[in-house]
C-alpha cells in the first residue's frame, strides 16, 4: 500500500507543480491590488513578525494541531480515548485512523474556520460591514499562522503522522496540494472580485493532461524504437 502512495505521488507532481503556478499566479494578482489586501497583508506580516521575533505559539498550535486531529476522527467515525496537549507536541488516542485523519492538521486552518464562522454568524445578528477591515487583518493574521506553524510541523521536526500516513514523499504532496487548494479558496472567498478559480482549475487540468500525453507519448515511442 505505501509503495502504491509512493507512486501515486509521483503521478501527481505535474498537477502539484501547474497548481503550485496557478496558486502563485492568484497570489500575485491579489497583492498587486495592494490597497484592497492591505488589510489581510498586514495581519499576515505582524504574525510573522511576532513569529520570529517574539513568540510562536507554540502551545496554540499544538492544541489545534490535536483538536483537528480528533474532529476528524469524528467525522470519519472513529472514537477519542484520549487527546493530550503540551507546548511543543501532543497525541489523539483513537481506534482507528486514516489518510485525512492524520493530515487533516497540516491543511485545515483551524483558527481561520473559526474566525469565518464567528464573523458569519455575527453578521446575522449585526451589520459587521464597518469591521469587513478587522476581519481581513484576523484573517491574514491566522493564514500566516496555519502556513508558517504547519512549515515549521513539517521541516524542523520528525514527523510520525507523515509515515502514518503513507511515507513522506506522499504525505507532502498531499500536504502542499492541499494547502495550495486551501490557499485559493480562501483567497476567492475574501477577495471574490480578484479571484477566478474556474480558469485556474482549467490551466492545472489542461496543464496535467498535456504533461501526461507527452511523456506517454514520449515512453511509448522509446518502446517502440526499442523493438
Amino acid at each position: 500500500m505505501r509503495f502504491l502512495k509512493f507512486l501515486l505521488a509521483l503521478v501527481l507532481l505535474p498537477t502539484l507543480c501547474f497548481m503550485l503556478v496557478e496558486t502563485g499566479t492568484i497570489l500575485v494578482h491579489v497583492l498587486g491590488n495592494f490597497k484592497s489586501v492591505l488589510s489581510f497583508v498586514l495581519g499576515a506580516g505582524i504574525y510573522a513578525v511576532i513569529h520570529y521575533t517574539w513568540y510562536d505559539f507554540s502551545r496554540i498550535y499544538v492544541f489545534m494541531h490535536e483538536m483537528t486531529h480528533a474532529l476528524a476522527a469524528l467525522c470519519c467515525g472513529s472514537r477519542v480515548k484520549d487527546v493530550s496537549v503540551g507546548r511543543e507536541s501532543g497525541y489523539v488516542k483513537m481506534d482507528k485512523a486514516n489518510v485525512f485523519i492524520v493530515l487533516a492538521p497540516y491543511f485545515v486552518p483551524g483558527y481561520v474556520l473559526i474566525t469565518v464562522f464567528v464573523y458569519m454568524i455575527g453578521d446575522l445578528f449585526v451589520d459587521l460591514t464597518p469591521y469587513r477591515q478587522v476581519f481581513l487583518f484576523l484573517m491574514g493574521f491566522f493564514t500566516s499562522f496555519h502556513f508558517i506553524q504547519t512549515f515549521k510541523t513539517l521541516f524542523e521536526a520528525d514527523q510520525p503522522d507523515l509515515k502514518l500516513a503513507g511515507g513522506k514523499v506522499f504525505s507532502v504532496v498531499m500536504i502542499v496540494s492541499a494547502n495550495l487548494v486551501v490557499l485559493a479558496v480562501l483567497l476567492k472567498g475574501v477577495f471574490p472580485e480578484l479571484v477566478s478559480l474556474r480558469q485556474a482549475s482549467f490551466n492545472v487540468i489542461r496543464g496535467t493532461l498535456n504533461t501526461w500525453r507527452i511523456l506517454v507519448n514520449y515512453i511509448v515511442e522509446r518502446f517502440i524504437n526499442a523493438l
